[in-house]
């Protein structure tokens, strides 16, 4: 569908005004079109919708960007995938490691393989320093670097832990919250890793009565044959096949409230002017930083919290390469100080289909920056020659072998977790719920939250209840990130919305 077909009819009221066709804006359209609402969605991109689940194409060649398996222990989220997408999965195979200092590591890690590439000075000396902290643990547990080393000891912190987290957030380890690692990290423990590792290498995790390995941790998963921009693509062209309108290249410029009816005025720049939509509901998916700073009057949190929220930005060079394959990967994680890259994809092994040469490779390197830094104001070809540079550093390729390349960047990839972060969240949210009833935050950078594509899904389709119900029936906020997402568990295994510790409870209300 071209942009023309999608935005032709510029509408000027809609019951639901959505910013942002990424999954969370795109579920709430696609529920709130079949629950019959009228609904416009505006997203700044001119071509692609999914935001940082688009896929990207070049020449055919197809990049995702950041990666997404289609894996969720949510019911209800799988059977809205099999909805929208019904015929285009394919299962693939996971496989992911770790690169450090010339080695490979399973991740996650098996016990042999990981003593043998460390050795027995520094397998013994992780040993050590992991009883230490079990031993003597941190009491007073501020940062990343205190929570990580109190569960692995300061030795597997800094080979595992510390290089990576950096390259990611450009910033220390002691300066970042310790939320982040309770919530990405805090279903793993070194013991737990341990026993897993060794019962994979010596091939005792079966199930007793039927021989079959016991998944424990994930190892297959679905994924859209064309990638994730797939499934974002057919719930937009669901949402205009329903009566209603994704206005591509439509920049969030200004929101204000009618004081006496309580509708909305959502103005948006696109590229023959402003377009102002009236609407009952706004449903943002903005980063809040952008939301509050964009709502007439300010808020006062647009002026005290708002602009202490930090973001990350990344942006992935893919470089194609004369080989039929060069690793099985779907990626690996450079955890080497040596090199700027912080993870490697191949496209092939997400989905054959998403590189069009066979006799071509194509893999996509990672690099975390900040919008604006060097990196990220580097020339196209610059950073295709850096990546050439780095990928030999790796002895991943030759760089001879390297025939061309593209570059993505991903602005406000990641909402940043500082010190600070969850008081400034908790600020806004406070005021902006308390003062806007019909306003509704969702996703990652709505609720400056780490969630997965799927947690972030859960938040558009309970707040399609809230605004079915008229109320605030169901605190999205309590869908949060599970540690072991993507590592364990049984797709589909619970028939809430989300995930066993996460399920949303109904708001209770006083009486």
């Amino acid at each position: 569908m071209t942009d023309a077909q999608v935005s032709k009819s510029r509408p000027t009221s809609a019951d639901v005004a959505i910013i942002g066709a990424g999954p969370a804006g795109l579920t709430a359209a696609y529920q709130l079109t079949q629950q019959g609402y009228k609904v416009t969605v505006i997203e700044k991109d001119p071509v692609y919708v999914g935001g940082i689940s688009r896929t990207v194409e070049h020449e055919g060649f197809r990049f995702d960007i950041g990666g997404h398996r289609f894996f969720s222990k949510s019911q209800a989220v799988v059977d809205l995938w099999n909805e929208i997408l019904p015929d285009d999965f394919i299962q693939r195979p996971r496989m992911s490691r770790i690169y450090y200092e010339g080695k490979f590591y399973s991740y996650p890690l098996r016990a042999f393989e990981a003593l043998w590439n460390l050795g027995i000075v520094r397998s013994t000396l992780c040993m050590v320093s992991y009883a230490q902290a079990k031993l003597l643990p941190n009491k007073n547990v501020r940062s990343f670097e205190d929570w990580t080393i109190n569960q692995f000891g300061r030795k597997l912190y800094s080979i595992f832990f510390k290089t990576y987290t950096e390259k990611v957030w450009g910033m220390p380890c002691d300066e970042m919250s310790a939320d982040w690692a309770a919530q990405r990290i805090k279903g793993l423990s070194l013991g737990a890793a341990v026993l897993d590792g060794l019962k994979r290498s010596l091939g005792l995790n079966k199930r007793p009565n039927d021989g079959m390995a016991t998944k424990t941790l994930l190892e297959t998963f679905r994924y859209p044959r064309l990638g994730p921009g797939m499934m974002w693509d057919a719930a937009r062209d669901k949402v205009v096949a329903g009566g209603n309108h994704v206005l591509m290249a439509h920049s969030f410029k200004q929101l204000t409230q009618d004081q006496v009816s309580g509708r909305w005025r959502l103005t948006a720049n696109g590229p023959n002017g402003d377009v102002v939509i009236d609407a009952a509901h706004v449903i943002s998916s903005a980063p809040m930083r952008e939301l509050a700073a964009r709502i007439h009057p300010l808020p006062a949190c647009a002026l005290n919290a708002a602009p202490k929220l930090k973001y990350r930005d990344f942006l992935t060079v893919a470089l194609k390469i004369r080989s039929a394959d060069l690793f099985p990967d779907n990626w690996i994680y450079i955890h080497d100080s040596k090199v700027q890259v912080g993870r490697v994809q191949n496209f092939r092994s997400w989905s054959p289909e998403m590189v069009p040469d066979p006799e071509l490779a194509c893999v996509g390197l990672e690099y975390f920056c900040f919008e604006g830094d060097g990196l990220w104001a580097s020339s196209d070809e610059d950073l295709v020659a850096l990546a050439t540079r780095e990928m030999a550093i790796l002895g991943l390729c030759d760089p001879e072998d390297v025939v061309g390349g593209a570059v993505v960047r991903q602005e406000k990839a990641y909402p940043v977790y500082d010190d600070d972060y969850a008081t400034h969240v908790e600020t806004m949210r406070s005021e902006l719920e308390a003062r806007y009833p019909t306003l509704h935050m969702v996703g990652r950078n709505g609720m400056h939250r780490y969630n997965n594509q799927d947690h972030a899904m859960m938040t558009a389709m309970l707040t399609v209840r809230n605004i079915v119900a008229g109320d605030r029936v169901y605190d999205i906020w309590g869908v949060n990130e599970d540690a072991e997402y993507h590592e364990s568990g049984t797709e589909g295994e619970q028939a809430a919305l989300a995930s066993v510790r996460d399920v949303p409870a109904r708001v209770t209300k006083a009486a």
